[in-house]
């Protein structure tokens, strides 16, 4: 979980938003939920990449596994 973001294969803007956020890694990106990306800038589109692409790796927003 201590991954990069690179490796869930996000959009370069998408990537540029969290980081702006100090969310580096996939393990500071699993603690967020939908309302916590709204509010920093994310699309419903980007929100959406990010949850298939976490659950592509067995995770999901706030903290579950699968």
């Amino acid at each position: 979980m201590d991954k990069t973001l690179k490796e869930l294969n996000l959009e370069k803007s998408t990537i540029e938003i969290l980081n702006e956020n100090n969310i580096f890694n996939i393990k500071e990106l699993w603690c967020q939920n939908k309302t916590g990306l709204k509010q920093i800038g994310c699309t419903p589109n980007q929100i959406k990449e990010i949850i298939i692409s976490l659950q592509l790796n067995g995770l999901d927003l706030n903290k579950k596994k699968y």
